[in-house]
């Protein structure tokens, strides 16, 4: 997302230069200086980029998911204190994507025009080469697994690939929700832009059906906690589907207009959730449909209208919050032979007592990273015992779905994707300890 919109400050908008030095550049790392993370744990700005193609190149990443992501307006679109231009300030600082990226959104009235574009910037690098510390990478948008094995094969010695898988997050991509207080979408446009999507030739994997702000389509979950944006999430908070979003779920679902595409549940109400799961239940039964969780946490519920815990000790050190996952849709992810990213966001993966204990000072620093991991570790713990609770694969399901270079609080320590390593490691000495037991 940074790249993108760093994009907008130069003409014509949305280039993406091989040059690793410019600051439009997919591949321009700007790493975390020691003012930044102390910004970032001061006041949660992450001001450095976390997932940039030279991080990821460094980080010896092969495979990533890519978020495409048309900025919502309604992160900008109310007045604070008189004052319109202070939401601005304050998306830009939390978002890092420059002023006249927010200028556009601002403007523009066709978040699929959005979606085009951000595509786009990354069609324009596919498959160019950039060399870095004596080695030559390129990345490649892939479409099947069979691409992504091809790829490996051919990374040998000092020639990498790095695959992209997409993903889009939001359905508002289909243009709806353009103003906070009115329904905008035509049904018939909505309809014409996901039949597109589904014809791409890289097709996204999923789509976050719901996200921040009201889309015309389904109820989110509250999501924001900066409290001078909070009003702008009322619309549709905690609401079901609608009838046109039912008909865009389906289609999405239907394999006869093409290949489906799957539903990621986060930001989902509780009440769209049910729903979804209702259908996936009844109208398609026998169906192997994956339930994608892309970005998120569990929060220690039996159930999604049953808030209290059989695993107390454990779920002490949970963010008890809806839009985090309770424990039977945990079991429904499994069954579904579906995946849980664990959210590598402060905000989400523990409450404050958990992220307190860890920010103990260590002057070791593989002891801190060591309590950092605890709290990743405390979620793939908690879902292997719920599912080996329930007779299934213990640990089929966990993944990491990090949100890096979203507007996310990373757990201090785990800054970006080169720190991947570190977090492998001390998650398997919490493993051993764990079969040790």
């Amino acid at each position: 997302m940074k790249g993108f919109g760093k994009s907008f400050k130069y003409v014509p908008t949305g280039q993406n230069p091989l040059d690793p030095s410019k600051r439009n550049s997919i591949w321009r790392q700007k790493k975390p200086n020691v003012g930044q993370k102390l910004v970032n744990r001061l006041v949660t700005l992450t001001k450095f980029t976390q997932t940039d193609m030279t991080t990821l190149a460094k980080a010896d990443v092969d495979l990533v998911v890519i978020s495409l992501y048309p900025f919502e307006k309604h992160f900008l679109s109310r007045r604070i204190l008189g004052w319109k231009g202070l939401t601005d300030l304050l998306v830009n600082l939390a978002a890092g994507i420059s002023q006249k990226r927010i200028d556009h959104v601002l403007r523009h009235r066709d978040y699929f025009q959005d979606l085009l574009d951000e595509l786009n910037y990354y069609k324009q690098l596919d498959n160019q080469v950039v060399k870095i510390d004596g080695i030559f990478y390129t990345y490649r948008l892939v479409s099947s697994f069979a691409e992504i094995e091809t790829n490996r094969g051919l990374s040998v010695g000092n020639k990498r690939i790095i695959n992209l898988v997409t993903s889009i997050e939001g359905a508002h991509v289909l243009n709806t929700g353009l103003e906070m207080d009115q329904d905008t979408a035509d049904p018939d446009e909505v309809m014409e832009n996901l039949a597109a999507i589904k014809s791409w030739e890289h097709r996204p994997l999923f789509m976050t059906f719901a996200h921040h702000f009201y889309n015309e389509l389904c109820g989110h979950a509250p999501s924001i906690s900066l409290s001078l944006i909070k009003e702008n999430q009322i619309r549709g908070l905690d609401a079901d589907f609608t009838p046109l979003g039912l008909k865009v779920l389906k289609e999405m679902l239907n394999e006869q207009s093409g290949a489906r595409i799957l539903i990621d549940v986060k930001h989902m109400s509780i009440a769209s959730r049910q729903t979804y799961y209702q259908l996936l239940d009844q109208e398609y039964p026998n169906e192997d449909i994956p339930i994608v969780a892309s970005h998120g946490a569990v929060n220690g519920w039996r159930s999604l209208t049953d808030q209290r815990s059989d695993y107390p000790n454990r779920t002490q050190w949970f963010n008890p919050v809806s839009i985090n996952f309770s424990d039977r849709e945990v079991v429904r992810i499994a069954r579904s032979n579906g995946l849980l990213g664990i959210q590598l966001d402060e905000r989400r993966i523990g409450n404050k007592k958990a992220v307190k204990a860890s920010k103990r000072f260590w002057p070791n620093k593989r002891k801190q990273l060591n309590r950092k991991a605890l709290l990743v570790w405390r979620q793939i713990e908690h879902m292997a015992e719920v599912l080996d609770h329930n007779d299934l694969f213990a640990w089929g399901i966990q993944c990491i779905g990090s949100d890096f270079d979203g507007i996310v609080d990373p757990i201090n320590g785990l800054w970006t994707a080169t720190n991947i390593k570190d977090l492998e490691e001390e998650l398997l000495n919490h493993a051993n300890d764990y079969l040790a037991r």
